[in-house]
């Protein structure tokens, strides 16, 4: 596949590398510098010159592109540019957009603009946030199957019950699947007599019920969260809290800005908006900011961020979950008292990245920066699986695939050696990356 990619910032960067291991790609980006920077790592054919103009499109061959992804940090400048690369090529267009005014126009329309699919960096956020607020202890969460089934990577801490009990011993849930176990930098897959140990990371995948049981089984103590304190009511604050209201939550988001506060209060009935400074320390201790379970910091400065995070930590708080907009800077802050760090940038390329891989796969969640995947399949005729028993068609998966979870219309089924798979099911995978190409060929 021939890929133009349009802004070489992170996003498009990430992108790439990605990518360019396997397709021909094209980086265009105005910037000389980055476009020169990528070539000494990457595998890629840069150019110079603006993305949204033609010409350079031109020169960068669209017309024989297969897939234009427009990634730079401007809304605008990626809507124009998957329009002129809708004028002169039939390649498929995907634009990168921050706000989801531009997501909503194009849902009504699809195809509108010239963009034939849209990533919405600040929804997305938003959507990580609030599925890792309401699960203690997990890194990350995907859904597959219309909702029915989850994929969660659980961190095991060291006084959880479950840390040093054997997988059988843990798994007392009848529609959940331990997938793999990643353990320092090892991906493990796990057997019955595979102990767990505090520090690792378990992939987890089965209906939200049973995730949730889990959740609680290796927190007992920490109860789902009540009390959520936003910090910052930018677009992802905003989000955020929004669709924190939609599940039931009732969250506080502090804001400085006081225009900002009056339409967040106008715009979020069940939000307590506070008109302050985050990194006021009267203010957290007149809030009781430190009793809250979980505080979100979703300012657009990483610093401001951090240190609203570590000040809320010290007065209590039990979980703090952190946006990070310059990706290097995730492990860093997990690593000085972060729970987790979210990057928009990172979610979205990752977004974007699985969306080029889905042509294969009705959904893709990468796991740990693309040493495995979750891949949703729809099983045809072809498929080795089919009409079989899965022991029965064990011996053509290779090693380094685990069988998470089987829907049937809307029916989830736990997969067991005895378990049929029939013709239009839906399989949710655990796929090593070094045999995805075998995998996907297979099943």
């Amino acid at each position: 596949m021939r890929v133009v990619i349009v802004g070489a910032g992170e996003v498009g960067s990430t992108i790439a590398e990605s990518l360019a291991e396997s397709h021909d790609v094209v980086v265009v980006d105005i910037d000389s510098d980055r476009v020169e920077s990528l070539t000494y790592s990457l595998d890629v054919l840069p150019i110079e010159g603006d993305g949204s103009d033609v010409e350079t499109l031109e020169e960068a061959g669209v017309a024989d592109a297969d897939m234009v992804i427009a990634s730079t940090d401007d809304d605008e400048t990626n809507i124009v540019t998957c329009g002129a690369a809708n004028v002169v090529s039939d390649a498929f267009t995907i634009a990168r957009v921050k706000s989801p005014k531009y997501l909503t126009a194009w849902q009504r329309a699809r195809g509108a603009f010239g963009v034939d699919f849209m990533v919405c960096s600040d929804l997305l956020t938003a959507e990580a946030i609030v599925g890792l607020a309401g699960l203690p202890t997990a890194q990350d969460v995907d859904t597959f199957a219309d909702g029915l089934v989850q994929m969660t990577e659980f961190e095991i801490p060291a006084e959880s019950p479950v840390a040093d009990q054997t997988v059988a011993e843990a798994d007392r849930f009848d529609s959940l699947t331990f997938a793999a176990i990643i353990r320092e930098d090892e991906v493990v897959i796990p057997r019955g007599d595979t102990r767990l140990r505090a520090g690792d990371e378990v992939v987890a995948i089965g209906s939200p019920e049973s995730i949730r049981d889990f959740s609680s089984e290796i927190a007992p103590r920490e109860r789902g969260p009540e009390d959520i304190v936003i910090v910052g009511g930018g677009e992802i604050g905003y989000q955020t809290a929004r669709l924190l209201e939609e599940r039931g939550f009732s969250p506080r988001l502090i804001e400085q800005d006081e225009d900002r506060a009056r339409w967040l209060a106008e715009k979020l009935p069940n939000t307590t908006v506070l008109n302050s400074d985050a990194t006021d320390q009267e203010l957290l201790e007149r809030e009781n900011v430190g009793k809250a379970d979980v505080i979100v910091a979703a300012l657009t400065n990483d610093q401001q961020n951090l240190l609203a995070t570590l000040l809320a930590k010290r007065k209590g708080t039990k979980r703090a979950i952190t946006v990070v907009n310059t990706g290097d800077f995730a492990e860093l802050f997990e690593a000085v008292g972060v729970d987790v760090a979210v990057s928009p940038r990172k979610a979205t390329a990752e977004e974007i990245t699985r969306f080029t891989r889905a042509r294969r796969a009705e959904n893709v969640s990468i796991i740990e920066g693309d040493r495995a995947e979750v891949l949703e399949l729809e099983i045809d005729a072809e498929s080795v699986l089919v009409d079989r028993s899965i022991r029965e068609s064990a011996a053509d998966i290779p090693e380094g695939v685990v069988i998470g979870a089987i829907t049937r219309g809307d029916e989830h089924i736990t997969p067991r050696g005895d378990t049929v798979v029939r013709e239009g099911d839906h399989v949710i995978v655990f796929v090593d990356t070094e045999v995805l190409d075998e995998v996907t060929e297979k099943l």
